[in-house]
């Protein structure tokens, strides 16, 4: 657990380089321009397209004529838009995802390779396409498992066990896959989550629940709904930001792991901080 914290602090000090602050916004600035075109061309319709759809429910009828008698016929001109966007987030943070490790992952881990590890070695274990194949069926499983359980999030306990579990698992399975792809063969790399599963569940459930964090914003009331386009500028960045923050997390702990087994396999030390070592210190204040 000593090395989970460290890789933690270490990933704390490299969020504060103008390098990684300059990554965490180029994904932003791309979904943002997709987000606000979307918006500007469909918001409208899509408002419509779903407020006849919940005027189409006979329940959902009957709970508005019900409002409109208890003096709360505003909550119906709300729900429409609180829908849309409901629907719309997700998909968006999806999009950041995929962003992010394709993208935002591996500069991310060339930057602590450099800095760290710079005599490790890069065995380029598997290409590009097989990580965005294996990324996309691991989501999909994941998505496939929390609908299959949802049934069982009506008991209190399992709905604060399950989400986050699954969600780590995924994190796990992919930014573990995508941080060793350029480094480590494939032995290596199966030898490595094999042999540190534990505190890579650990690390995919923290950044699961640091991600549930942003969308806590959409929860305080109808006023997010006025400012919904600064809303979701600010939860995305927040949405990205915790994924810069989980990529630096496992790359300096899996990197540092897999220095260690070459290191013990080949019955040598490598010096893993050659010329970065000075930068490490000033920035998170530890000794390399």
């Amino acid at each position: 657990m000593t090395a989970v914290l460290e890789a933690l602090a270490r990933s704390l000090g490299y969020c504060l380089m103008p390098r990684v602050v300059a990554l965490s916004l180029l994904p932003l600035g791309l979904l943002m321009t997709v987000c606000g075109a979307l918006t500007w061309a469909y918001w409208e319709q899509g408002v419509a397209l779903v407020h006849e759809a919940l005027e189409m429910s006979a329940l959902l009828g009957a709970m508005f004529n019900w409002l409109e008698t208890v003096g709360a016929p505003r909550l119906k001109a709300v729900l429409a838009p609180m829908v849309l966007v409901a629907a719309v987030v997700p998909v968006l943070v999806v999009a950041c995802l995929m962003v992010v490790a394709q993208f935002m992952t591996p500069a991310l881990v060339k930057l602590v390779a450099q800095r760290r590890f710079a005599q490790l070695e890069r065995r380029k274990g598997s290409p590009v396409w097989w990580s965005v194949l294996r990324s996309v069926g691991l989501s999909l499983l994941a998505v496939l498992v929390l609908l299959v359980s949802i049934p069982l999030w009506l008991i209190p306990p399992l709905v604060l066990l399950i989400p986050p579990l699954v969600w780590g698992w995924l994190a796990m399975q992919v930014m573990s896959f995508d941080v060793l792809a350029d480094h480590a063969t494939p032995q290596e790399r199966a030898e490595l989550m094999r042999e540190h599963r534990w505190p890579l569940l650990v690390i995919g459930v923290a950044s699961g629940l640091m991600g549930a964090a942003p969308g806590a914003v959409w929860a305080f009331s109808a006023l997010t709904l006025v400012l919904a386009p600064l809303v979701m500028v600010a939860s995305i960045w927040l949405y990205t930001a915790v994924f810069a923050l989980t990529s630096l997390w496992f790359a300096h702990y899996l990197l540092a792991a897999l220095h260690r087994y070459r290191s013990a396999r080949d019955g040598e030390w490598l010096d893993p901080l050659p010329n970065g070592g000075a930068v490490v210190q000033a920035v998170t204040g530890e000794t390399p």
